[in-house]
């Protein structure tokens, strides 16, 4: 183990994907592995960096050194400084096509990589770290360029132009680097290549992924495992279904049909993946855990957003109607829903991404049997979420009756694909909804206030249906 240093230390604190910027980081290497560059020009090191400020974090930060400059990449330049053997820069790995092409091969052809001695790559032999996983279904490919893709937070995104052996271009492959490290698997990988594997294309294609090894007290043999990096098939040139809605709600155009065939590939979603994983029946005791779980919700909401507290007893009437209701079998779902998670593929139809569950529960919670009908609700937000960004923007103006109808059309789709009777669960579905509002309004009141009367209005809507003769 090591400090980290000085420069990777300034240079780490300052990215989009470092949770710890209001705390006073206190960083160590606690490990890491060298990858061969394909091209012979960098030195490629993986280091695995703990973060021990409060609540201790494990970050991902691949470096490449070089002897040169590395063309138009100025900005991913971590340092460069003088040594006895002359200049050398150091660069954000994943704006290196060095370590993109190496990362891809990793992935493609099933290889190793183990821990390193030294500081900047090479292959000492030591202990396993990182092992490449290609997906079985998925035909090889080779690599052509490279580029990150902008604007993510929590992740690193490297889009890979690739060929078949005879250099016909291919589809495009996403290779997404986790940052953030958790012990036990990423819902996003898992259930992508469990789809795949079932022949479904509700996902992309899943091409492959990196687990990887290193040392936690925490865990009973002093050994952690997780996943580094995941890629899938790259679908350029679409669009997510949020703009697309949104887009519709400013002309007022008719969204019921792609509403109800969203609700088609949602129930599709649920059917692959209650046959390719394991699934139960819920039990009275899952039932009062997953109701208790509202419950206190709703508490940390009404402590920072005024006017809920007056909903407590129509919430508990509510609640306690919803646990004696019929609940759909525990399986494996979406978990984090939404229009923004769904892609319009032209000659596809809808196209799902982002498996790894909602960004605010553990990830061991993530990889949970739960509730279809959580998905179902999120997605109802989402068509809410529309008409009230719409009423943000132009004031005097709603277009609730278009999302009432986009919701109405999404439930029938659901209904119709997958047999269930939503009716028959209504009181549960209800409660699903609400306490995806007051997840929705504790996150406005703490970061958007403008935003808070969206869900605030949809609790006291929902509420009033519920309660309703």
């Amino acid at each position: 183990m090591a400090g980290v240093p000085d420069y990777l230390e300034a240079w780490m604190t300052r990215q989009r994907w470092y949770a710890g910027k209001s705390r006073t980081p206190k960083l160590e290497v606690i490990g890491g592995f060298g990858l061969a560059d394909p091209t012979g020009t960098a030195v490629i090191r993986v280091y695995l960096v703990l973060d021990h400020a409060r609540h201790p974090a494990l970050y991902q930060v691949p470096l490449t050194e070089r002897s040169e400059p590395l063309p138009n990449a100025e900005s991913a330049l971590v340092a460069s400084f003088d040594v006895e053997t002359g200049h050398r820069y150091i660069y954000d790995g994943p704006h290196d096509p060095a370590f993109a092409e190496a990362l891809l091969r990793l992935v493609l052809d099933g290889g190793e990589a183990h821990e390193t001695d030294g500081p900047a790559g090479g292959n000492s032999g030591g202990p396993l770290v990182a092992r490449g996983h290609h997906a079985a279904y998925s035909a090889p490919v080779q690599f052509l360029s490279s580029r990150v893709l902008a604007g993510e937070q929590s992740n690193s995104s490297i889009i890979f132009q690739t060929a078949t052996a005879d250099g016909t271009p291919s589809t495009p492959i996403i290779c997404k680097l986790f940052r953030a490290l958790h012990n036990g698997d990423n819902p996003d990988v898992t259930l992508t290549e469990a789809l795949g594997a079932a022949g479904s294309t509700v996902a992309p294609r899943s091409i492959g992924h990196v687990t990887g090894l290193w040392t936690d007290s925490g865990m009973p043999d002093g050994i952690a495992s997780g996943h580094l990096a995941f890629a899938q098939e790259f679908l350029p040139g679409v669009e997510d279904a949020w703009r697309v809605a949104v887009r519709a709600a400013e002309v007022a155009e008719d969204f019921t049909d792609r509403a109800r065939a969203l609700g088609v590939t949602t129930a599709e979603m649920h059917e692959a993946l209650h046959s390719a994983l394991p699934s139960r029946a819920t039990t009275p005791s899952d039932i009062a855990t997953t109701v208790a779980s509202m419950r206190y919700r709703f508490e940390l909401a009404a402590a920072e957003v005024p006017g809920l507290a007056e909903y407590r007893p129509a919430l508990e009437a509510i609640y306690r109607e919803s646990a004696a209701s019929p609940w759909p079998a525990l399986q494996r779902i979406h978990g984090d829903f939404h229009l923004g998670q769904v892609l319009a593929v032209p000659g596809r139809g809808w196209v799902v991404l982002d498996f790894e569950g909602e960004p605010m529960r553990p990830m061991s919670e993530r990889s949970l049997p739960d509730i279809p009908l959580r998905d179902v609700a999120g997605m109802l937000r989402s068509f809410d979420y529309v008409a009230g960004s719409f009423a943000l923007a132009h004031p005097g103006e709603s277009a609730a009756p278009w999302a009432s109808a986009c919701r109405r059309a999404f439930l029938d789709g659901y209904i119709e694909r997958s047999g269930l009777d939503l009716r028959a669960h209504r009181a549960v579905l209800d409660a699903f909804e609400i306490d995806k509002a007051l997840y929705e309004a504790l996150y406005e009141a703490r970061n958007r206030p403008g935003w808070l009367a969206i869900p605030t209005a949809a609790i006291a809507r929902l509420i009033e249906r519920s309660t309703s003769p």
